[in-house]
């Protein structure tokens, strides 16, 4: 999450990781040092344009090099992940919020889920479907969080609900981009990644099903 101007009780996904000892200490140190959540939002970009460079690159390196650009890439997701749990730190915990929070919040959040899958789908390109089930998973990525606002807009609570929500995504990718690396060292195919992405595109389409009924059910209830 981003600074924003909602009240203490807005919805926020649930994150253990929020009370861990040295994030608290580390988004207070970038509190300290002026960093500012919209600032962090937008690094949470930087780090998806890197994994899906990364990404890209793969068809076309051999050897170690490949093995070097899928560990990257997993490294740059997991950095994307630390900056969404940072800007939510300083902007609430922290008390950074701004009047454009929900904007920062939003929009780079979108922009880094398709980046990441679609590049993950061009890692596997010489593979059956590779490329569209990268656009597959980035569409209803998007399409997952429509939903969410969608409940928000319409009156009822903004779910987060799996079983493939931003977190799920992210891990399942990195995962399987790690068990990439070593198909990638024996110069195998990159199955893993077509596998975690076939995950991906049936969970998000369950996630959206459920996330719709919540809202039916809401509203019919009123």
């Amino acid at each position: 999450m981003s600074g924003s101007p909602t009240p203490s009780d807005a919805p926020r996904r649930t994150l253990a990781t929020r009370s861990a000892r040295w994030a608290k200490a580390l988004a207070h140190w970038l509190g300290g040092a002026g960093v500012r959540p919209n600032a962090v939002s937008l690094a949470s970009i930087a780090c998806a344009l890197v994994a899906a460079g990364a990404f890209v690159m793969v068809p076309t390196t051999p050897g170690a090099g490949r093995v070097a650009l899928l560990l990257v890439a997993a490294a740059s997701i997991q950095l994307r992940l630390l900056c969404n749990l940072l800007d939510g730190m300083l902007a609430v915990e922290e008390g950074l919020k701004s009047a454009t929070g929900e904007i920062y919040n939003e929009i780079p959040d979108r922009v880094a889920d398709v980046l990441i899958l679609a590049g993950a789908g061009c890692a596997i390109c010489d593979l059956a479907y590779g490329v569209m089930l990268g656009w597959a998973a980035a569409v209803l990525a998007v399409f997952t969080a429509y939903v969410r606002l969608l409940g928000g807009s319409l009156g009822v609570t903004q779910s987060f609900m799996g079983p493939m929500a931003k977190q799920h995504r992210m891990f399942t990718l990195t995962l399987v981009t790690l068990v990439a690396t070593a198909e990638a060292w024996r110069d195998l195919p990159l199955e893993a990644i077509r596998v975690g992405l076939v995950v991906i595109v049936a969970g998000s389409f369950v996630t959206v099903i459920r996330r719709t009924r919540r809202i039916a059910a809401e509203m019919e209830a009123r």
